[in-house]
């Protein structure tokens, strides 16, 4: 994977969550992430996010952690948006992530969701000198833009909030 440090402005996002934690998440039968995100992109429900700031590219979030990567944390999908005025907010959750530094990797081209699967098992295996600093655990994400179109060609963008 590449990498590179960054740091992003404060990102406010409407979208679906759910609460999980990673062990739920290896087991298909306890698993939620896979569903929520199937209804989200099998009903297209960006099209019903008013105001999207950039159309077309969707964010996974990891947030509202309750320890590190080993406890509970919050799953969010959904879109950036410019303003909140006129969202359904009975359908859609928002989440605001703050300003803050991250250490983005991109992973190499691949199937979904083999892809992401690999790419988090190596960023679990890291430490903190491969991050550039501490992990912040407030909000990791993916991004899925024009790249992740092809299912069996994907590439993702994740992001990880590192202290500055």
């Amino acid at each position: 994977m590449q990498k590179q440090k960054t740091r992003l402005p404060e990102m406010t996002l409407v979208g679906l969550t759910a609460r999980t934690n990673n062990k739920n998440e290896m087991n298909p039968e306890t698993s939620k992430i896979a569903e929520l995100a199937g209804l989200y992109w099998d009903n297209q429900l960006a099209n019903n996010i008013q105001h999207r700031a950039k159309l077309g590219i969707t964010y996974a979030v990891y947030t509202d952690f309750e320890s590190d990567e080993n406890g509970e944390y919050t799953y969010f999908i959904g879109e950036m948006v410019e303003s909140l005025l006129n969202q359904d907010l009975e359908k859609f959750k928002t989440i605001t992530i703050p300003a803050s530094s991250y250490q983005k990797f991109s992973t190499e081209p691949g199937k979904m969701p083999e892809v992401v699967i690999s790419a988090w098992q190596e960023i679990w295996t890291m430490r903190e000198s491969d991050f550039g600093g501490k992990r912040r655990y407030v909000a990791d994400f993916e991004i899925y833009d024009q790249r992740a179109a092809d299912s069996n060609n994907t590439v993702v963008d994740i992001y990880i909030g590192i202290e500055e």
